[in-house]
């Protein structure tokens, strides 16, 4: 898809809206968003060379801001309700889409250096290590508060979700059990209280660490990658396991066999949307 300046403000609008369902969807990823809709590279060069290219891409990149803002107004409500009333199902549909995603991946990881056995042992320990660490994480240091530190911390982790294609940051932030109140902020309009350090966090990462994202992706590709899948598996299986130590842990308790039914339908839905999204990727990155 074209990046090109003369792209029109509603679009670029349009495209802010749809890369932000990444920052509140646990299982999608708005750096695929992005790159499905054309403008990650551009996005990534901005970031990594904000003097340079701060008069060329700032107002390329206004509208979608506004884009991504005006969307995540707009579904924070929906999606709070949906997560306080229909958890289970919820939870199991954004897990069959992150599921969807893995093929291509695990295809984008050795697109350019054929796996070899440092990649399996990148992956295996990342997955274990990773899996003990999330799970244990809130009982070792807490959950992170929802206060301006932590929206702080919240907005670090989705900008890490743009600049890593497939990475979910929502998986993390529903571990680290601020991503609800992450959502009610969204629906007040809490701009100083959650709206603001989000913003400083996302803009603080994005400047930090473009630049060495870039390079470690061009340098270490497949290691990158695999330490990526090892992340997003461990994150995955822990949405769906329950876990006394996390607040926003997902809950079997009082779940009937319809429960057990939409959950069964939710997870082969979000598989396939996951799936055709990652093929969409791959079409237009």
């Amino acid at each position: 898809m074209s990046t090109k300046a003369t792209d029109g403000f509603f679009k670029r609008f349009f495209k802010g809206v749809v890369i932000a369902l990444g920052f509140i969807l646990p299982g999608v990823s708005g750096g695929v968003l992005a790159a499905i809709l054309g403008i990650y590279e551009r996005l990534l060069g901005f970031m990594a060379h904000l003097r340079e290219r701060f008069s060329q891409d700032f107002w390329y990149f206004l509208p979608v801001g506004l884009g991504g803002l005006a969307s995540i107004a707009l579904l924070s409500a929906p999606l709070e309700y949906l997560l306080a009333h229909a958890q289970v199902i919820v939870l199991w549909g954004f897990a069959g889409a992150i599921v969807g995603t893995l093929p291509a991946l695990t295809q984008t990881a050795s697109e350019k250096t054929p796996r070899d056995t440092i990649d399996y042992l990148w992956f295996f320990g990342t997955l274990i290590i990773s899996s003990g660490f999330l799970f244990f994480m809130s009982e070792i240091f807490g959950t992170l508060p929802a206060n301006f530190i932590g929206f702080i911390v919240a907005g670090a982790l989705i900008a890490f979700g743009v600049l890593v294609p497939g990475l979910s940051s929502s998986n993390l932030l529903l571990i680290f059990g601020i991503f609800t109140p992450m959502l009610t902020g969204f629906k007040n309009l809490d701009l100083v209280g959650v709206y603001l350090p989000i913003a400083i966090g996302g803009a603080l990462t994005m400047a930090l660490f473009s630049k060495g994202m870039d390079y470690l992706i061009q340098r270490f590709h497949s290691r990158v990658y695999h330490f990526i899948l090892g992340i997003v598996t461990a994150s995955t299986i822990l949405i769906l396991v329950p876990n006394p130590y996390a607040a926003e842990s997902i809950s079997y308790a009082g779940a009937t066999p319809l429960t057990y039914l939409g959950s069964a339908i939710a997870l082969v839905a979000g598989i396939v949307i996951g799936y055709a999204m990652s093929k969409l990727e791959v079409k237009y990155k």
